[in-house]
């Protein structure tokens, strides 16, 4: 690899790659520190005239995973650097990063990870042909011929390939299709999460951050959303740098590429992930020392803000008043024609599947509390109670449960406007939608535990079902209004998302000339905090602003979607629970455990042992295991035999269905799964702790004879045969299947046999796939998933119910845009709007 690398990165190309770094930073510094000092001055004045809309109803969770992990599981990962498959242990913390280790032993004892995986960016695919179709678009010219191999063969017939179009690819597979829709949910919540864009606690870093990016992608010509605006500043900032670079260096290095196709596909992927790398290093280096001397001179520019603020304030309205004069008649003229026959259309479009998603989440909510009131008529107890809410308290996180929401979202499509509006991809708004339904599901769950906690605390167990019903009445209404209210702000800023950047377009080469004499209007020691393009800019806002907000009024009124005015959202209307929304989150377990002594007193002898460590490993997670009851030791291997790049022929060729070839190795069946001969289990490589393998056993003690039983019941019975004859046929008829005999009908064992250790039972699962009979199961640890049984039952929690279309959803595509240019400038015209209205 580091060959590859260093001969197609020579110097010449690593300065070439480091001037147009320099550059890139260079013109986003000078637009970043025009931007904080505006970003400040709308903070400041914001902190003074205060503003807003209506109040949310529903209780806001201040810290919402605090001791919690997302999920944790193994299963195969294939390695590059020895082209080989391994089975790895995957855990995703609060933080939504991935972190693979060797094995959950690992894990465990706290080593440092093999690696960790920042999602931002990122694409979760469930099949080769998605991945190579992906892979041709990042290389013109190098498509592959018909029937020529692919990049890679997978272990299984069930992949999970993380995509991005600079950085490295990570290759993941599974044995069952229910494990890769779980595992599929999950890594869509980790890249859903990790686009979400930059936190809109910071108001001042943020919107210059998302202002800078903006205008500087506007210099080169690009208006519209933009798919890579997604992750860390610095992420951010490498995308920025790579859409201009990495083709100047396709033109480049493509040509001396030699090699086959998979060859020369492997070492682009290579090379621009180092590429990535580097430019990413610089960013952060260089995005340090701006946002360092931003930081130095805050205290001096708000000193200077305060102390001016209504000089500042006057002078700013004159001078938009001025550029209003002349920008409104051309902006009017362009609404009329070319934006409001299209605002209903396109608010149709986003309307009905954000609706539904919303009211998917009501359902799914509702549906949880029925079944926790149902359960309680049958046993009406605390404890009954704490263990239903110990689920419900992290629904809004689990994102197998959530999947069917998110689901709702997924088919918006804006069909053909994408092209006249400049929007990158519909995708951008879909995600958008699913973190506020995430955060609405949150508030509600949230907002009835404290009401059930209350409720408990001061009437005890009578009427607990009844109780229950009242809670959740109370909260059902709240939530109602609540996603009203966050659903028209969604349609707002996604209209303006749509428009704003069409009108800037065009308005920009007309107005451009004109808007250098209003500099002259501002004051120099003003001319800091007022600059003519963000004028400019708010003029056009407020211009399309009102059509906007008159078309999601309209919907309000007709009551479209379940939507309310904002007139009938009543400010608090219930303060007394808003009370309790300084209340931490509650532990059902700990609080309403029957032995909350010996709860205490463990949790005190793991603090004394390891601290913080120890803590950790006390950590809830959030998504469940696949539980299979009774599942045997499987055989295991850390290593599984893949064919790799440079063993894969440019024309395949095939030699049975799976048999093995001459030379012993094991050979490739047409779904790309390898068989080898047989498996073996080290001693130091168990399928799963003793005591999952003492109850596993309990559970097959009645259906399953052991090995040394059955053989000795078996000589026994040749003995009697010989002295009563024809009695002892009937004892072997009655005598129970071995599980040996069972596996040998299920899967013939491979030829020429080998001997498989004997602590393993030869169990083989019926609803195993046929490509993955040849591959041992990801080890049954208590964080990972466990093999499917033999006679292929599964089952599992009640929380780890897999989204109701049996299909896997399609990765999606999703990766939001800084929404908080726009943010401020709404908010002002709502609240204009909503006082008028009142």
């Amino acid at each position: 690899m580091g060959d590859v690398i260093s001969s197609h990165l020579d110097e010449a190309k690593q300065e070439m790659i480091t001037a147009r770094t320099r550059e890139v930073m260079g013109k986003f510094g000078r637009l970043y520190e025009q931007q904080y000092a505006v970003a400040l001055f709308s903070k400041v004045r914001f902190d003074i005239e205060g503003g807003g809309g209506p109040q949310p109803q529903l209780l806001h969770r201040k810290i919402p995973l605090e001791n919690k992990s997302i999920f944790s599981g193994s299963l195969f990962q294939y390695l590059e650097e020895n082209k080989k498959w391994r089975i790895r242990f995957l855990f995703i913390p609060d933080s939504y990063n991935i972190n693979y280790y060797d094995s959950k032993a690992s894990h465990d004892r706290r080593l440092h990870p093999k690696g960790t995986i920042n999602c931002a960016g990122y694409k979760v695919l469930t099949s080769m042909e998605q991945y190579l179709d992906l892979f041709s678009n990042i290389l013109p010219g190098m498509k592959a011929k018909e029937g020529s191999s692919p990049f890679l063969k997978c272990a299984t017939q069930f992949p999970l390939i993380l995509w991005h179009p600079y950085a490295r690819h990570y290759y993941f597979c599974v044995v069952t299709e229910k494990e890769q829709q779980k595992w599929h949910a999950v890594l869509q919540d980790c890249v859903r999460h990790a686009n979400d864009g930059l936190s809109e606690e910071n108001k001042v870093q943020t919107p210059a951050f998302t202002d800078a990016v903006r205008l500087y992608r506007q210099a080169q010509g690009h208006f519209g959303t933009w798919e890579m605006m997604c992750g860390q500043p610095t992420q951010i900032l490498s995308n920025l740098v790579m859409e201009g670079l990495l083709p100047e260096l396709r033109e480049l290095i493509s040509p001396r590429l030699k090699g086959k196709l998979h060859e020369r596909q492997r070492n682009w992927m290579l090379i621009s992930d180092a590429v990535y790398s580097l430019v990413q290093g610089q960013c952060q280096a260089q995005y340090d020392a701006v946002l360092q001397k931003c930081e130095a001179t805050c205290s001096s520019l708000e000193a200077s803000i305060r102390t001016d603020v209504d000089q500042i304030i006057t002078s700013k309205e004159y001078v938009t008043n001025k550029i209003r004069e002349v920008v409104l008649p051309k902006a009017e003229k362009l609404l009329k024609v070319s934006i409001q026959p299209y605002i209903s259309s396109i608010l149709d479009a986003l309307m009905e599947p954000t609706s539904r998603g919303f009211s998917e989440v009501r359902d799914v909510f509702f549906g949880e509390l029925v079944d926790m009131s149902k359960n309680t008529l049958n046993e009406g107890t605390k404890e009954t109670v704490a263990q239903h809410m110990e689920k419900i308290s992290m629904l809004a996180f689990h994102p197998v449960k959530m999947q069917s929401c998110y689901e709702k979202v997924e088919p918006l499509s804006l069909e053909g406007l994408q092209q006249r509006f400049d929007v990158s991809s519909p995708s951008v708004f879909v995600q958008r939608a699913q973190i506020l339904m995430r955060e609405q599901m949150d508030h509600a769950v949230y907002t009835f535990e404290q009401m059930l906690h209350q409720c408990l605390e001061s009437q005890g167990t009578e009427d607990l079902s009844k109780t229950i019903q009242r809670c959740q009445d109370r909260v059902i209404k709240k939530y109602d209004y609540d996603s009203s209210t966050v659903r028209k702000r969604f349609f707002r800023e996604a209209l303006l998302q749509i428009f704003l950047p069409y009108m800037l377009k065009q308005l920009s080469p007309s107005c451009a000339s004109e808007l250098p004499r209003f500099q002259e209007l501002i004051f120099e020691d003003f001319s800091r905090f007022i600059l003519v393009e963000s004028i400019f800019e708010d003029v056009v806002l407020h211009s399309i602003m009102k059509d906007i907000m008159m078309a999601v009024k309209e919907a309000a009124i007709q009551r479209r979607h379940n939507l309310y005015r904002d007139s009938i959202v009543l400010s608090n209307s219930d303060p007394s629970l808003h009370l309790l929304g300084d209340n931490p989150s509650i532990d059902w377990a700990r609080d309403y455990s029957q032995a909350p002594g010996a709860v205490d007193a463990a949790d005190e002898d793991t603090e004394g042992e390891g601290g913080e460590s120890q803590k950790r490993r006390r950590m809830k997670q959030v998504v469940s295991m696949i539980q299979v009851e009774g599942s045997p030791v499987l055989p295991n291997e850390p290593y599984k035999e893949v064919p790799g790049v440079n063993d894969i022929p440019e024309e395949e060729q095939k030699d049975g269905d799976g048999e093995e070839n001459s030379d012993g190795k094991a050979s490739v069946d047409k779904n790309g799964s390898a068989s080898p001969k047989a498996l073996v289990n080290p001693s130091g490589l168990s399928n799963g702790s003793v005591l999952k393998e003492e109850e596993a056993n309990k559970e097959q003690g009645k259906n399953k004879v052991p090995m040394k039983v059955e053989s000795d019941t078996q000589s026994a019975s040749a003995e009697e045969e010989k002295a009563k004859g024809g009695d002892s046929q009937l004892m072997m008829e009655e005598q129970p299947p071995s599980s040996q005999e069972v596996s040998e009908k299920v899967f013939p064992p491979p030829s020429p046999p080998e001997e498989i250790s004997s602590g393993a039972t030869e169990a083989a699962p019926e609803s195993l796939p046929k490509t993955t009979s040849g591959f041992p199961l990801p080890p049954q640890e208590d964080g990972g998933f466990q093999s499917p049984t033999s006679d292929g039952a599964v089952a599992e929690d009640e929380e780890d119910d897999v989204p109701r279309s049996t299909a896997a959803s399609r990765p999606s595509e999703v990766h939001p845009e800084g929404r908080e240019i726009y943010v401020v400038a709404v908010q002002e015209v709502e609240s204009k709007t909503i006082d008028q209205n009142q």
